[in-house]
Parts: C-alpha cells; structure tokens; sequence
C-alpha cells in the first residue's frame, strides 16, 4: 500500500498526534467534570457556613437583648 518509507513515517508520526490529541481532551474533559464536582461541594460548604452564621447572629442579638435589657434594670 505505502510504497515510501518516508511517507509511512510521517502517517505513523501524524496518527500518534492525533491519538496524543484524543487522549489529551479526554483527560481534560475528566478533569473539567471533576472541577465542576468540586465547585458544587465548596458552593454548599459554603451555605452550610452562611446559615450557621446567620444562626450565631441571631443567638447573639437575642443575648446582647437581654444584657442591654439588665443593664437598664440596673439603672
């Protein structure tokens, strides 16, 4: 079929990039969904700690209400 050996060089040499290129967008598309799993694990970290927040807030308000409430008393 491929009477010049130069020339069945050069199509091994452009078969083996291609099969370099496949692999490589393969490996970057598995590692794009792995990114995408880790930002939607920080995205719900991160509104676990904004609801724990919010609930500190409000416990702390309720206590710094019934300190000034002592305080006034006091007076």
């Amino acid at each position: 079929m491929v009477q010049d050996p130069y020339v069945a060089v050069t199509l091994a040499i452009i078969i083996g990039t291609l099969a370099a290129v496949v692999y490589s967008l393969r490996i970057l598309v598995l590692l794009e969904r792995r990114i995408a799993r880790i930002d939607i694990n920080i995205e719900k970290m991160t509104q676990r700690v904004a609801r724990e927040e919010l609930k500190i807030e409000k416990e702390e308000l309720k206590i710094e209400n019934i300190l000034g409430k002592r305080k006034k008393k006091k007076k």
